[in-house]
């Protein structure tokens, strides 16, 4: 199997995130108030949006209603540079009603990222993600998991030091495999899906997915996941590609892997069905009775490029 590259959702970002930059106080200050500066707001866990039929954009605040918002008083972030402009984030969460703050923004709305699946550009898209994650850990992280004493931001936002112990905290992003199982059955080969019963959309059928557990590969963690879930033993685990997944702090590490018998024993707990299921079957899964994981998920990628692969 050759993947050719290409990034998924919410990766890609075109800003130069400058991390030898983060302790000039200098660099931080003239980019802080600089006019040409731009702020990515975030609310809540939802980012500000146009969202239309025909597409969304993001809305970034200029530095001049930047400053009326006083800013460099609430929480924030370098993201990065785009050329020479700095792109810093900024949480808006205090605030009851901060369209209030922000007039003159006619259509603009804070909404789920989520929901702008494949309207927004793959750059907005991508710096959308970047500040959600990181607002929201910084929300998170307020005191010392350590000793209890409040933090405080430094490095541009992107360490969190105590101010009791002096334990210095980093932004977390939790490693989840998620793979494709696929098994040669009558000569022909096919690929598992399940509906687990946490899935919010009814008849949605994805592939199999969890987190990477302490002292654990991630090759052990797909193996691992596959014999939970499903009853499953698999080998020639492959990796295929990986997606940021700021809902809130995952980063998915996607793979391929093979079983050679297809006999399934489900955690009835956790997975509701599982099927294996053709090519023919997946171009067309409506045919089936079944929904396929969201488009900017990198559960529908591993499924469409196993679509899309020649068998030979």
């Amino acid at each position: 199997m050759t993947v050719p590259f290409r990034a998924n959702p919410y990766s890609g970002s075109p800003l130069d995130r400058v991390s030898d930059r983060r302790d000039d106080a200098a660099f931080l200050e003239a980019h802080l108030h600089a006019p040409c500066a731009l702020f990515v707001p975030v609310w809540r866990s939802r980012s500000l949006m146009r969202l239309r039929p025909e597409g969304a954009e993001a809305v970034l605040l200029s530095a001049s209603l930047a400053a009326r918002l006083a800013v460099a008083d609430r929480p924030w972030a370098l993201l990065g540079l785009d050329q020479a402009r700095a792109v810093f984030a900024v949480d808006l969460s205090a605030e009851e009603e901060p369209l209030a703050l922000l007039g003159g923004l006619e259509g603009a709305a804070f909404a789920d990222l989520r929901e702008a699946a494949g309207l927004l550009s793959a750059p907005e898209a991508a710096i959308l993600a970047h500040a959600r994650a990181l607002m929201h850990w910084r929300s998170r992280q307020r005191f010392c998991g350590v000793c209890g004493a409040a933090c405080q931001p430094r490095s541009a936002g992107h360490v969190m030091r105590c101010t009791g112990c002096g334990a210095a905290h980093f932004p977390r992003t939790d490693p989840a495999v998620i793979m494709l199982v696929t098994c040669r059955m009558g000569g022909e080969e096919r690929a598992l899906l399940a509906h687990n019963r946490r899935f919010p959309v009814a008849r949605m059928f994805s592939t199999l997915a969890g987190f990477v557990e302490p002292g654990e590969s991630l090759e052990e963690a797909v193996v691992r996941e596959v014999l939970e879930e499903v009853g499953l033993r698999v080998r020639a685990v492959r990796y295929h590609s990986s997606q940021p997944w700021p809902f809130p702090s995952s980063i998915m590490l996607g793979f391929r892997a093979e079983a050679h018998d297809p006999t399934l024993a489900l955690d009835a707990d956790e997975i509701a069905e599982a099927r294996w299921f053709s090519r023919e079957e997946l171009r067309q899964p409506e045919r089936v009775r079944i929904r396929l994981p969201r488009p900017d998920s990198i559960a529908r990628r591993l499924i469409l490029d196993w679509v899309a692969e020649t068998t030979g």
